[in-house]
């Protein structure tokens, strides 16, 4: 009896090990086992009975193929660039639908998972397999190729040729705008992409160039001109007008347009073609590059007034100037914040001609006439009041020598207004005040050296400073630098 129960105990024992093993076994080959049932598919991929592993590599493979897939990014009719889906940095998004594939039919009672297998029977389960692009890729490709293609409108433009004027064609600007076209590319190859090669028209903004072949062959009356001289300027000063003039020559304004005339001829340097020359600096004549610049500003203000352009900025020089009457000069000076602006207040272009002969300097400004013939426009000058300057102011420097002497001109001081007056058929119908201005008196100034070894110079010298005259001074420093007559010598003889 006792043996029969050891047996009993052998055998439950067994079927419990074998139990467990099948259990385990059971487990183990249904883990490696488990498979997509049939009907199951990711886009036109079939997942029918491939392991989790095995459908994503499928899927992995197959976005692996689109990578050599060509987009064409068309910037205009002209330019496009081509790039591949895989420049674009394409990727596989939604990953996790080989997991949802997987789970199909092996959730639920019996019933339920015999009902899923039978309607996988009458109706496929797609996935549809999501892509998405890197962005950064996206942006670098349209920066680095295709923005190169960018390029401003040319407005179309005058020449004066021969006393002709010949038309330059404009060209149309374009700019692409990146972060729409951005969008535009990731959104097509997202949501519309059939995963073939494709054209995608890319976001670029064209500007339209100013003016027009008829608009310009308007231009062709003298509306406004005035002509400076400059005879009696240095050759230094001689350089830095006719410099001026060439910076604004051929200069084309469209309607509603602003000029600057510091704009057009800075900077002020050697390079621009600038010397040192006297100007006007804190009530003294001083040596500055571009000095005499303002002859060219002054002698344009004078054509704009009489084209009956509108004048945005003006002002006058610190002291009056030769070249014009009291109060139709007009000063730029980059220290000061000087500078001469007018707007193109026309309803047609207007083309700025600068002209240079025989030590004179001309401004034409030609343009559409509009005005009646029998109308005529003149400029005055009236004086306000004049300050004559006091008696020479003469300053003793001990640091120079007997000898050495620097004079600054007096300048006499004014008050002065500008008129415009408007005559019809000989008649004055109006008079307009155009500006006011004010002019500093300066007095005839002297630095004189008085440094000498020699006492009976010293005493001259300060005697001729304290008489108060220039002249005076003048005199005896000439008296005290003549060479000594030679022995036996008569004054006056040769």
């Amino acid at each position: 009896m006792e043996k029969y129960k050891r047996k009993i105990e052998r055998s439950g024992l067994c079927l419990a090990l074998m139990l467990a093993c099948f259990l385990l076994f059971g487990i183990s080959v249904r883990a490696q086992e488990e498979t997509i049932k049939p009907g199951i598919f990711a886009g036109n991929i079939d997942l029918s009975g491939m392991t989790e592993n095995q459908a994503k590599a499928a899927v992995e493979a197959y976005v692996e193929s689109l990578k050599g897939v060509e987009i064409v990014l068309q910037y205009n009719s002209d330019a496009e660039v081509t790039v591949t889906a895989g420049e674009l940095g394409i990727a596989w998004a939604n990953t996790e639908i080989v997991a949802e594939a997987v789970e199909i039919g092996t959730q639920g009672n019996v019933i339920e998972r015999y009902k899923i297998l039978k309607d996988l029977e009458h109706e496929n389960k797609v996935y549809p397999i999501e892509l998405s692009f890197n962005i950064q890729e996206i942006s670098n490709i349209l920066t680095e190729k295709c923005a190169g293609y960018d390029q401003n409108a040319i407005d179309y433009g005058l020449t004066r040729e021969d006393g002709e004027f010949q038309i330059i064609e404009g060209q149309k600007g374009y700019f692409l705008d990146v972060e729409t076209s951005i969008d535009l590319i990731n959104d097509h190859l997202t949501q519309d992409w059939n995963c073939q090669a494709c054209v995608i028209v890319l976001d670029v903004e064209v500007e339209e160039p100013k003016g027009s072949m008829e608009e310009l062959a308007q231009v062709k009356d003298v509306l406004g001109s005035f002509t400076t001289s400059y005879k009696t300027s240095n050759a230094s000063r001689s350089a830095n007008v006719e410099n001026g003039c060439r910076l604004i020559d051929g200069t084309l304004l469209y309607p509603g347009e602003e000029f600057s005339a510091y704009g057009a001829v800075s900077p002020f340097s050697e390079a621009n073609g600038y010397y040192m020359a006297g100007s006007y600096l804190n009530g003294k004549v001083v040596d500055s590059l571009g000095g005499g610049i303002c002859q060219v500003s002054t002698t344009l203000y004078n054509a704009v007034l009489r084209a009956e352009l509108e004048v945005t900025e003006r002002h006058n020089h610190s002291m009056v100037v030769s070249y014009v009457p009291r109060s139709a000069d007009a000063a730029i000076a980059e220290s000061a914040g000087k500078d001469f602006r007018f707007v193109n207040n026309l309803d047609y272009p207007i083309y700025i001609e600068g002209c240079i002969d025989k030590k004179q300097i001309t401004f034409n400004i030609y343009g559409k006439e509009t005005r009646d013939a029998n109308r005529e426009v003149i400029y005055e000058s009236e004086e306000l009041e004049v300050n004559i300057p006091p008696a020479d102011q003469i300053y003793a420097d001990a640091s120079k020598p007997v000898g050495y002497i620097i004079s600054e001109s007096a300048h006499i001081g004014y008050k002065a207004k500008l008129w415009k007056i408007v005559k019809v058929d000989g008649k004055e119908v109006s008079r307009t005040q155009v500006n006011s201005s004010s002019y500093k008196m300066v007095p005839r100034s002297a630095t004189v050296g008085t440094a000498t070894d020699n006492p009976a110079a010293y005493e001259q010298i300060m005697a001729a400073i304290n008489s108060g005259s220039v002249d005076q001074v003048k005199a005896v420093i000439a008296s005290l630098t003549a060479p000594a007559a030679p022995d036996g010598a008569v004054a006056g003889e040769q």
